[in-house]
């Protein structure tokens, strides 16, 4: 990886956000979410998750089985946004990953507790639902995982949800992602953090490798460019008083 974790402690946090400009869920939103994805599982000894993003290095629940698996018809893309309350400021906003429409991704499935489901569905999506309308969704999808189609919880974007963010080129998201950055921390831990795990899984995602390598130039760039010159000529052999 070019992107390493020497560069990404270049990329300072902001200290402070604003308040978030949305209502949060309310309890009884977040128990009849959990009814109706409880009522949809296969059986109560088949709740699976499907992360492909932070969930894979940050998981937000317990699990008892791990599998690889892949979900056609939705592929990773860096289209929530935009951020200014975690990874992301009014100066230097963030895009978080979510899972958007067309062509398929390659992730992690986790099976959850069978006897402390319900209890891990609510601190799931305490983290990943803090907005009403969510910004991105939980809904039951199909993975293919050892020969086999597994029925998994994903979370995707809402594109009805306001932070919808499509049409950047790559060059545009390696823009915001090599610099933004909250009282959280930085795009560029965020995206180091998912491509360094997904390599360690043996996933890999060519669109993610090839942003990381350009999120490294533009860090290295802006390094090189706040660099003092080279001392020269009398002024690098002039003494100084010690």
């Amino acid at each position: 990886m070019r992107l390493t974790r020497e560069l990404v402690d270049r990329i300072a946090r902001v200290e402070g956000s604003p308040p978030l400009p949305f209502v949060a869920p309310s309890e009884a939103d977040y128990e009849e979410t959990v009814r109706t994805l409880v009522a949809a599982a296969p059986s109560a000894d088949e709740l699976w998750l499907f992360a492909y993003g932070s969930l894979i290095w940050k998981p937000a629940c317990a699990s008892v089985e791990q599998r690889i698996g892949v979900l056609r018809g939705w592929h990773r893309a860096f289209c929530l946004g935009w951020d200014l309350w975690f990874r992301g400021s009014h100066a230097r906003p963030g895009l978080m990953l979510s899972l958007d429409r067309g062509g398929q991704c390659q992730g992690v499935l986790y099976r959850l507790p069978p006897d402390a489901a319900e209890a891990n569905l609510h601190t799931l999506l305490r983290r990943e639902m803090r907005a009403k309308p969510a910004a991105h969704a939980p809904r039951w999808v199909t993975v293919q995982a050892n020969g086999a189609s597994l029925r998994a919880i994903a979370f995707v974007i809402n594109r009805n949800g306001g932070r919808y963010v499509c049409g950047l080129s790559l060059e545009e998201i390696a823009d915001a992602l090599a610099v933004a950055a909250g009282p959280v921390g930085s795009m560029a831990e965020y995206l180091y953090s998912t491509v360094r795990h997904l390599e360690e899984l043996g996933i890999q995602d060519k669109q993610l490798w090839r942003l990381q390598e350009m999120v490294a130039q533009r860090i290295e760039a802006t390094a090189a460019a706040d660099r003092p010159p080279p001392a020269t000529g009398a002024e690098a052999t002039q003494p100084t008083d010690l």
